[in-house]
């Protein structure tokens, strides 16, 4: 690979406004930058012209197909621009000799908020307090919530954004329990109750998902887990949409046994979320339905959107990219996956 940092492209999938301002703002080594606005699949793989790099998002299609073409393109670095990964195939990459790497945490506090966000407004109906008073209704009918405080919430993966959510959660004088497959020592000594999974969903009044999508972790919401949890739990998602067994949680909602539900990733989010569908009849029934209930809050995908992350998803991924292309090596290995 050529070292004259000026001379190499990185091609940009899925992208909005933001990304380009961002990665425009930080590129300081000169990088000739091509932005897409689709999504990277098998088929728009063909607008790719002589990058050495290319920069995918959450609902990048990034299969065996397309790093095929890729490695066809002489492209040697795949570059996430997030944390997950469950979109890339790591064993192709790793095949056709191309690096994968990732920011594996770029403002743990941004997703951390949201969900916290997330469950203060189901609880005490904000967003329905704000419309009613625009409307001059100042009722207070149907709007009763309930103390945080005293509360046992339970969460369910514990690395940068489960730890930085716990704090919070431990701010409003709540219960927090814990289930990973490995403890984690500071968040006990801050009185995180470490425990098993099942046990979690027993007790928790709150559950707050913040674990990868994996084959561990895929659909870990469903109807049998769900059989487990108290009558009025809530579960928030923000981390992805594949934890979440769409189908059951629509039954558990209309059954009356989840009494609440906030998500900021859906499991066909690639359809729909960072778009203006506004003039369009959405297909989805499930997603249609799901916005139905009046206890469900969804966001879409917007629990990383603050200032502070997406310049560190910036950053992090130009100095990703620097490193391989003038080493072939990074100092965080947590960034660098093949």
């Amino acid at each position: 690979m050529k070292t004259d940092l000026t001379s190499q492209k990185i091609s940009f999938f899925s992208t909005q406004p933001y990304d380009k301002n961002f990665f425009n703002k930080y590129n300081e080594s000169g990088f000739e930058l091509d932005f897409f606005e689709t999504q990277l699949n098998p088929q728009t793989v063909t607008l790719i012209q002589n990058s050495a790099v290319v920069c995918v998002f959450v609902n990048d299609i990034v299969n065996e197909s397309v790093i095929k073409q890729l490695a066809d393109k002489n492209v040697k670095i795949i570059a996430l621009r997030c944390a997950g990964f469950n979109n890339v195939d790591l064993e192709s990459a790793k095949k056709y000799n191309i690096k994968v790497c990732r920011v594996p945490a770029y403002s743990p506090q941004a997703v951390a908020e949201h969900a916290m966000a997330m469950i203060l407004t189901l609880n005490r109906k904000t967003h329905k307090a704000y419309n009613r008073v625009r409307e001059q209704n100042f009722s207070l009918n149907g709007l009763l919530g309930f103390d945080l405080h005293g509360k046992t919430i339970g969460i369910i993966g514990t690395g940068n954004i489960g730890k930085a959510f716990s704090k919070i959660a431990l701010g409003f004088g709540c219960k927090v329990l814990a289930y990973d497959i490995i403890t984690n020592p500071e968040m006990e000594k801050d009185g995180v109750v470490f425990t098993d999974l099942n046990t979690v969903f027993k007790e928790s009044e709150i559950i707050s998902l913040h674990c990868p999508l994996n084959d561990a972790t895929k659909h870990i919401i469903n109807r049998n887990s769900i059989a487990l949890m108290k009558d009025n739990v809530m579960i928030i998602n923000t981390s992805r949409g594949g934890l979440i067994n769409t189908s059951d949680i629509i039954v558990a909602l209309k059954d009356g046994v989840v009494d609440y539900l906030g998500i900021d990733v859906y499991e066909q989010e690639e359809k729909l979320f960072f778009r203006d569908l506004s003039e369009d009849i959405i297909q989805d029934d499930d997603i249609q339905r799901l916005m139905s209930f009046p206890n469900v809050l969804v966001t879409a995908h917007q629990a990383f959107f603050t200032n502070e992350a997406l310049t560190q998803i910036a950053l992090v991924t130009y100095d990703n990219i620097k490193s391989l292309l003038l080493e072939n090596d990074i100092e965080n290995k947590s960034a660098l996956l093949v």
